[in-house]
């Protein structure tokens, strides 16, 4: 295999208030670790700035410019309790699309089998109108509409393991049959949408996991639900909503995984990629708020899109 590994190189222009969860610490985090000597293989590339107009294959007409109209000249902005801008947000989000949308050109084109971007702001809270949940622009979302119009990809498969439900995702998705949308998450919790009976046109599968749950309710939902039909849908391509918060040191959420359980996710998600899309996964961070948990299961995760195995990793 190989893997691209998309940085940002102006992470740090999306500022946030002290002792917010989304915070640039999360891009240092992951960073250091993938600085190992196990990750030398990886081809490594910084992310450009994307034309932030594409957010428009998604999301509303006047959307980007009640971003703008939010931001302010100097400090941090508030677009709802937990959502934040400031004067570098909208060239952050620029350059986290950018990222994504150069690991989706040098898988498509047969560059590199499989990338992950270490990119923030996350997204996939923001809905068609509405930006929320840490999220500004969806990025998943516009990555798997560009994948349509520039590349021809008729059919995109988006899996979210990110704890929280992505409800901005869902949203954009849920009448449009040629995207398929998965997302395993803790129920209860924020949005407080992702129901099992949300189902879309029939391309639309939530799976709730109860809080406390480990890694076996995991495996147990994708390998009965989620992977099944992710089979059936047979993708093009296979985007990932790839948030680490369902770590057991996780602050914001109660589920017990460990760095293990996102390898574990990982190759059975990579096993579907090779049959029925040429190995072609585009992941792109969404969350993950304690910093040691999210190193490590960013490890976990890209040591297995290298190689299909973990190897010598500490957690």
């Amino acid at each position: 295999m190989t893997t691209l590994l998309v940085s940002q190189p102006n992470f740090a222009d999306h500022e946030t208030p002290p002792k917010h969860a989304e915070r640039a610490d999360r891009i240092a985090a992951v960073e250091e670790a993938l600085a190992r000597p196990r990750f030398d293989k990886l081809l490594r590339r910084n992310a450009d700035f994307a034309d932030l107009t594409l957010a428009e294959l998604v999301h509303s007409p006047d959307y980007l410019a009640g971003l703008r109209h939010a931001r302010p000249l100097e400090g941090i902005g508030r677009i709802d309790a937990d959502t934040f801008i400031s004067p570098g947000s909208m060239d952050a989000a620029a350059t986290g699309l950018g990222g994504a949308l150069t690991a989706l050109r040098a898988v498509l084109l047969g560059e590199v089998d499989n990338a992950f971007c270490a990119i923030r702001p996350p997204g996939h809270h923001a809905e068609i109108a509405r930006p929320m949940g840490f999220c500004l622009i969806n990025t998943a979302a516009i990555t798997a509409r560009e994948a349509q119009r520039k590349y021809g990809a008729e059919r995109i498969a988006i899996i979210d393991f990110d704890v929280h439900h992505g409800n901005g995702t869902q949203d954009i998705f849920k009448d449009d049959p040629t995207v398929f949308y998965a997302s395993s998450h803790q129920m209860p919790l924020y949005p407080g949408t992702g129901a099992a009976s949300e189902t879309g046109v029939g391309n639309i599968v939530n799976v709730p996991l109860d809080p406390q749950s480990d890694g076996a309710a995991m495996r147990e939902a994708y390998l009965e639900r989620i992977i099944p039909a992710l089979i059936d849908f047979s993708p093009d391509l296979l985007l990932l909503s790839a948030g680490f918060d369902a770590d057991a040191r996780d602050p914001l959420a109660q589920l017990n995984w460990q760095s293990s359980d996102f390898s574990w996710l990982t190759g059975k998600l990579m096993d579907v990629a090779e049959r029925h899309c040429a190995n072609r996964i585009v992941s792109l961070l969404e969350g993950g708020y304690d910093l040691k948990g999210l190193a490590g299961g960013v490890s976990h995760h890209v040591a297995m899109l290298m190689d299909g195995a973990v190897g010598r990793l500490e957690e």
